[in-house]
C-alpha cells in the first residue's frame, strides 16, 4: 500500500518538477522581501540578509539539478535543496525567536546595552546599535513576522523536496 502510493507521488513529483517548485517557491520568498524593502520601505536586518542567502543557495543548487542531464544525479541537488531549506528554516526560526525575546540575537544587532554605568561605554554601544535591529518585528501577519513566515515556508519546501526525494528514491 504505501509503495504504490510512493509510486503514485513519484510520478506526479518528479525530481525536476520538484526542483522546479522549490526554485519557484523560494524565489517567491525572495522577490517578496525585496517588495517589502524597496516597495514597502522596510530595510533588512543583518540576520534578514542571512536568510536571504540561503534562498540564494536554495535557487541555485535546484536550478543546478535542473541542467543535471539524468535523474540519478538530480537526486543530490534535490537532497541539497533540501538542505538549504533547512537551514533557512534555522535562521529565519533563530531571528523569529530573537524578535520573541526568547534568546539573545548576535551583537551589534539587538539592543541587549552595558547596564554597568560606565556612561562612555553606553554611548559607543548606542552608536554601534544598527537602525535596523533584528529583535523588533517591523510587519506581521497574523501574529507571525516575516522571519516566522519565512520559517514556516522554508520547512514547506524542506518538507516538499524531502517526499518527492523519498517518492523518487527507488526511481533510476
Amino acid at each position: 500500500m504505501a509503495g504504490s502510493m510512493m509510486n503514485k507521488l513519484g510520478h506526479i513529483l518528479p525530481v525536476n518538477r520538484t526542483l522546479l517548485i522549490c526554485a519557484a517557491m523560494s524565489g517567491g520568498l525572495l522577490v517578496a522581501a525585496f517588495l517589502f524593502e524597496y516597495v514597502g520601505g522596510l530595510a533588512p536586518c543583518k540576520m534578514c540578509i542571512w536568510q536571504r542567502w540561503a534562498h540564494v543557495a536554495l535557487i541555485l543548487t535546484a536550478l543546478s539539478g535542473l541542467l543535471i542531464p539524468t535523474q540519478i544525479r538530480a537526486k543530490p541537488a534535490l537532497m541539497c535543496v533540501v538542505v538549504a531549506a533547512m537551514i533557512s528554516a534555522a535562521i529565519a526560526g533563530f531571528h523569529a525567536g530573537v524578535e520573541w525575546q526568547l534568546w539573545d540575537g548576535p551583537s551589534g544587532c539587538t539592543a541587549s546595552l552595558n547596564s554597568s554605568g560606565d556612561m562612555s561605554l553606553l554611548v559607543d554601544q548606542l552608536l554601534a546599535t544598527p537602525v535596523v535591529r533584528c529583535d523588533e518585528v517591523p510587519w506581521s501577519l497574523f501574529g507571525i513576522s516575516m522571519a516566522g513566515w519565512n520559517s514556516i515556508l522554508s520547512l514547506d519546501i524542506a518538507g516538499f523536496a524531502l517526499m518527492s526525494w523519498v517518492a523518487n528514491r527507488q526511481a533510476g
